[in-house]
């Protein structure tokens, strides 16, 4: 079963980030706790880690802003 990968919240206000780069290819293996992307909220930049160990399928691309929660990635 794949894990979704989610926009985390990673302050008390933030409701929103953008998804800066994506440090990983889609298609490419992952190791759970290796940086997967940046993330940008209240003008500091983040690497967020991968919450589990497979292959990364992008569904959200880089350079757009989204939802703290939003489903932004699979690791299969």
């Amino acid at each position: 079963m794949a894990t979704e990968v989610l926009l985390p919240k990673l302050g008390f206000s933030m409701n929103e980030g953008e998804l800066v780069e994506w440090m990983v290819a889609d298609g490419a293996q992952v190791t759970a706790g290796e940086p997967l992307f940046a993330l940008e909220s209240d003008k500091s930049t983040n690497e967020v880690e991968a919450p589990a160990s497979g292959t990364l399928k992008i569904l959200k691309q880089a350079g757009e802003t989204y939802e703290v929660g939003t489903v932004i990635g699979e690791i299969g």
